[in-house]
């Protein structure tokens, strides 16, 4: 069960996913990790038709979306994992996920953040999970589509930030 992506992209699944991402990556599953889609159902039916019919889709809170990936239930599959947050990436970590590389693919601007890339704007609990992210030795690399380059968002966040 590899984990081909791991995104943090507060859509979830959208265009850009599924004309960009999935036709380059070929995932068989995706799994969206949030507490709140999880536990609305709307949402998981919405979600769940946003994904082409060739492709599985599980809305799961972090806690369930963890012990499924380490279950022995997925062999087989190759894996995107969505995120809506680096808060909930950080929790999916905590509790025994190991993850190499984070894509950072859309946190969009609203009231109280701060944009540090086209796509990319975070608060301050924002900065300090992705931090805590980094920290724990996985990259965090900000790309839009995986032909786009690929951008080091921590450096990017760090460059325009004043130090504490």
């Amino acid at each position: 069960m590899p984990i081909v992506l791991a995104r943090i992209d507060d859509r979830l699944i959208h265009g850009q996913v599924v004309e960009g991402w999935l036709k380059k990556i070929r995932v068989t599953h995706i799994i969206v990790v949030s507490d709140e889609a999880a536990h609305d159902e709307m949402q998981r039916t919405l979600l769940g038709m946003a994904a082409p019919s060739n492709v599985r889709v599980s809305t799961l809170s972090i806690d369930e979306a963890a012990s499924e990936v380490k279950s022995n239930e997925l062999n087989g599959d190759f894996l995107l994992i969505l995120f809506s947050s680096p808060r909930d990436v950080l929790r999916f970590i905590k509790l025994g996920i190991k993850l190499d590389s984070v894509n950072v693919g859309g946190m969009h601007y609203s009231s109280g953040k701060k944009q540090f890339l086209r796509n990319l704007s975070v608060d301050e609990a924002d900065v300090s999970a992705l931090e805590e992210i980094h920290n724990l030795g996985v990259e965090l690399e900000g790309r839009i589509l995986p032909d786009d380059a690929r951008v080091d968002v921590m450096a990017a966040i760090r460059q325009k930030q004043p130090p504490k």
